[in-house]
């Protein structure tokens, strides 16, 4: 008979709640009936230890917390700026939160221990000020100039040099293969602290949305504004449905990728045809939507003109989806596998964090099991992980 494990029932009630499973959910990924959980649940019987590990291993809690006495602190919850009506946040995004707040505080901890300089930018202005000034602000730390990028991928660059100033950036759409973020419940979200602010985008869309995610959520820090944001690219439709700090970033970031002197220096006649208008975007690293909005809002085009360009960018841009779509099956066809591993891995961690995690690993400063669970890989991997970091 195999050993009992003797968890707190309402801690294991907890787990499961807390990582927003249903009995049935929970109970099938140990194949147990949901009727037997419950049982366990409510102290009438008891798991085994490997079916109580597996839960732990299933709820992503430390297998030692089912034994605590009483349910223990969890991480605070990021204030919730996303629209009333908007879609519950599942086990994914409960997770991806979950683990950036754990990195975050750990990094936060570090950096305050060994006395670093606060980041001065982190709360340097409020929903009060200038959405202008913001993001001149924000282009000027960054050293970015919207319209000349050095590289044909904007969102890489705004992240190497966000990194660069030391604001941490994680970005993926999935926690593993069978566990995916859905962009309608979570765009993004952002953490404020003055010595390690941390960024998360959903890259499960394209690379202008996450973009905009990005400036968005730095937009979060400039205003020391932690929280869950969703409904992102700005939109004439349904804004006063949007929280004011929304509303407020959503500018921010309109300005910083879009600013006023560069929109309006472009020939009126650009906005004369949807295809220049993609291109554009396209090299400016922003949606043909966001393009528009923009050029709306400054009065470079009317109302009756935008509604006509946005409804022929919309087919446009389902037209682009069928070539791309069309494009990665054949992609997949000639390659076999997906992508590599270390690069996922690294942009799910953050480049940044993951070179502060290795460093500490390598210098002595923590133990090998702690680097593992930071970084969510084996010790054996982490040469390799190295490797790619500095290749």
């Amino acid at each position: 008979m195999s050993d009992k494990a003797f968890v707190t029932p309402k801690i294991l009630k907890w787990a499961r709640e807390s990582a927003r499973m249903s009995l049935e959910s929970a109970a099938s990924k140990i194949s147990v009936s949901s009727e037997k959980l419950e049982d366990w649940e409510e102290g009438i019987s008891h798991p085994t230890i490997k079916q109580a590990e597996s839960l732990a291993k299933a709820y992503r809690r430390p297998f030692a917390i089912f034994f605590l006495p009483e349910i223990p602190r969890d991480f605070q919850t990021l204030q919730d700026f996303r629209r009333q009506t908007a879609k519950k946040l599942g086990t994914a995004s409960i997770f991806i939160i979950r683990e950036i707040q754990q990195k975050q505080n750990w990094i936060s901890e570090l950096y305050s221990e060994n006395e670093e300089s606060p980041l001065s930018f982190v709360g340097k202005y409020s929903i009060k000020s200038s959405a202008q000034n913001v993001a001149k602000d924000i282009l000027a730390t960054l050293e970015i100039d919207p319209l000349h990028y050095f590289t044909e991928n904007p969102i890489r660059e705004w992240i190497t040099k966000a990194e660069a100033k030391g604001i941490f950036i994680s970005r993926t759409s999935f926690i593993h293969t069978r566990l995916k973020l859905d962009s309608e419940e979570l765009q993004g979200f952002a953490i404020s602290d003055k010595f390690a602010p941390f960024i998360f985008i959903n890259s499960e869309d394209w690379n202008a949305p996450q973009l905009f995610t990005l400036v968005h959520e730095l937009a979060h820090i400039w205003i020391a504004a932690s929280g869950i944001s969703n409904d992102i690219e700005p939109e004439l439709k349904h804004k006063d449905k949007l929280h004011p700090i929304e509303l407020f970033c959503n500018e921010v970031a309109a300005n910083a990728l879009l600013p006023t002197e560069i929109m309006e220096n472009f020939d009126h006649s650009v906005f004369n045809s949807s295809k220049d208008i993609f291109s554009i975007s396209k090299k400016l690293g922003v949606s043909s939507f966001t393009f528009l909005y923009r050029a709306f809002s400054l009065d470079l085009i009317s109302l009756d003109k935008y509604k006509k360009l946005k409804k022929q960018a919309d087919e446009d841009f389902q037209a682009f989806l069928l070539r791309e779509e069309e494009k990665a099956n054949k992609t997949k066809e000639k390659k076999k596998g997906g992508p590599d591993y270390f690069m996922l891995l690294v942009n799910k961690n953050s480049h940044l964090f993951t070179k502060v995690v290795m460093d500490a690993f390598r210098g002595g400063y923590i133990q090998p099991t702690q680097a593992s669970t930071l970084l969510n890989t084996q010790v054996n991997n982490f040469s390799k992980l190295e490797a790619f970091l500095y290749k």
